[in-house]
């Protein structure tokens, strides 16, 4: 038997169109750590005032571009005012684009540890509160596994380690008069510094 054209042409865009079963989404984490166009990757961060830590990530050469924000509170589109209140469960975080072919994932994870104290369990400097708090968020296995090795590097090196490995959540840009604060002020990091502490 023949089946007409027009139902073909509805079976064959069916099949297209269920290589998703009905309901299921790309995770947060997947589509954050999806790689861009031009070979650049996404990698996020958060040790306390986001100012400090776009600051010195942005040094690198291979970074993109660093952008502050929140990440990691249930609260959508959450302002200033809310996590700087340390209620908001979002933490002062950065958003990082990278060219994997100038830097890697570890080497920006290792300046990471290195420009912010990671040992510090409430806050950041004189920056005290949960918004403030050292984490690395992960968007892959590979990635939480690098920089649990750096971790343990520093572990072994006596360092008693607070940042907390979190797997990445929507990432709020913050408002633009946060965006490049000290390029924009002329002003210098007062709770960042870069520190070797890998001995490398």
């Amino acid at each position: 038997m023949r089946i007409p054209v027009a139902l073909t042409i509805i079976l064959l865009l069916s099949a297209c169109s269920s290589t998703k079963s009905p309901g299921v989404q790309e995770s947060e984490s997947k589509k954050a750590g999806r790689s861009l166009e031009g070979g650049n990757d996404v990698a996020f961060y958060a040790g306390g005032c986001f100012w400090g830590v776009e600051h010195f990530l942005e040094k690198l050469d291979g970074v993109e571009s660093v952008d502050s924000g929140y990440m990691g509170g249930p609260g959508q589109a959450p302002t200033y005012k809310q996590v700087s209140s340390g209620n908001s469960g979002h933490l002062e975080a950065v958003r990082v684009v990278y060219d994997n072919t100038k830097i890697s994932y570890r080497d920006i994870t290792k300046r990471f540890f290195e420009i912010h104290d990671p040992t510090q369990i409430d806050g950041q400097g004189p920056d005290l509160g949960a918004q403030y708090l050292s984490a690395v968020f992960y968007a892959s296995l590979d990635e939480k596994n690098q920089a649990q090795a750096l971790i343990d590097l520093l572990t072994a090196r006596d360092f008693k380690i607070a940042t907390e490995l979190k797997e990445v959540a929507k990432f709020w840009p913050a408002e633009d008069y946060h965006q490049n604060y000290y390029q924009k002020s002329g002003k210098q990091p007062y709770c960042h510094l870069p520190v070797n502490r890998f001995g490398e």
